[in-house]
């Protein structure tokens, strides 16, 4: 499958998923605009080897995920700097784990901003051109949490369970226009963020590794086995591919058969 000449918009994709699905649209022919916050010399870095290692362009925004001005501002200037946005990938995403009484309500807003008014953000300003070439692909990373629920993830779950329900909405309001939208819904996922984790929860509970992977993170996964940011990658590729034209409105789990039960 080729994606040359099409040109990819992925949020959120400095690092982890967002950055591999980045890599893997690229490694297709794509050209891409990468987005998200940390170190500038790294994310550089990552920007020129997407472009040296693919043969694609590749650019940057600094856009916040969090104000929809910006992200207007983001699509816009992804469409002069390539023509188009024939992809958009909805990657940005933060998490807050708190009871609902005690849960910070900025800790709400942002999420709910981020992980579910930024896909609407983007989506708006995205659509008129894609609905005008008659082609487009509209990715969102959800959760096993738009799915089912988890104790002290109101805002995430929320923000989660909505995102899946815009994706179907805007499935089928471009159902004849050639775009499509869905949903990948992963379960733990094996990241820098997560990695980080296993030490400090190690300590906390006073467990090995092993059990903190097994006993805690992977817990509620049946295969006991992270999903890889690869695998994530692979599917949102094949959403982009002609074999998935008929795949819309969709929310994809690829979650070691977390949802299954």
């Amino acid at each position: 499958m080729s994606l040359a000449k099409r040109h990819a918009l992925v949020t959120g994709s400095t690092s982890g998923i967002g950055l591999a699905i980045a890599r893997a649209l690229a490694k297709e022919g794509a050209d891409v605009v990468i987005n998200g916050f940390g170190d500038k010399a790294a994310i550089e870095a990552e920007r020129v080897q997407i472009e040296k290692e693919f043969g694609v362009k590749a650019f940057y925004h600094g856009a916040d995920m969090a104000k929809g001005a910006e992200i207007e501002a983001l699509v816009v200037d992804a469409k002069a700097k390539m023509g188009s946005v024939d992809i958009l990938v909805n990657n940005a995403g933060i998490q807050h784990v708190s009871p609902i009484e005690d849960f910070p309500t900025d800790k709400w807003d942002a999420i709910i901003a981020i992980n579910l008014s930024a896909p609407f953000h983007a989506m708006r300003a995205a659509i008129p051109g894609m609905k005008a070439q008659k082609w487009g692909r509209i990715i969102s990373t959800a959760s096993a949490h738009s799915l089912v629920a988890s104790p002290f993830k109101g805002a995430y779950v929320a923000a989660k369970h909505g995102l899946a329900g815009l994706t179907k909405t805007v499935a089928l309001e471009l159902a004849t226009s050639g775009v499509t939208a869905n949903c990948i819904s992963p379960g733990y996922v094996s990241t820098p963020l997560v990695e980080r984790q296993i030490p400090d929860t190690m300590k906390a509970r006073n467990m090995t590794r092993e059990q903190v992977i097994n006993d805690v993170m992977l817990a509620a996964q049946p295969t006991k086995q992270f999903v890889s940011v690869d695998q994530v990658a692979a599917l949102a590729v094949f959403l982009c591919s002609d074999a998935a034209a008929q795949i819309t409105g969709a929310n994809l789990s690829i979650d070691g058969g977390w949802t299954a039960g």
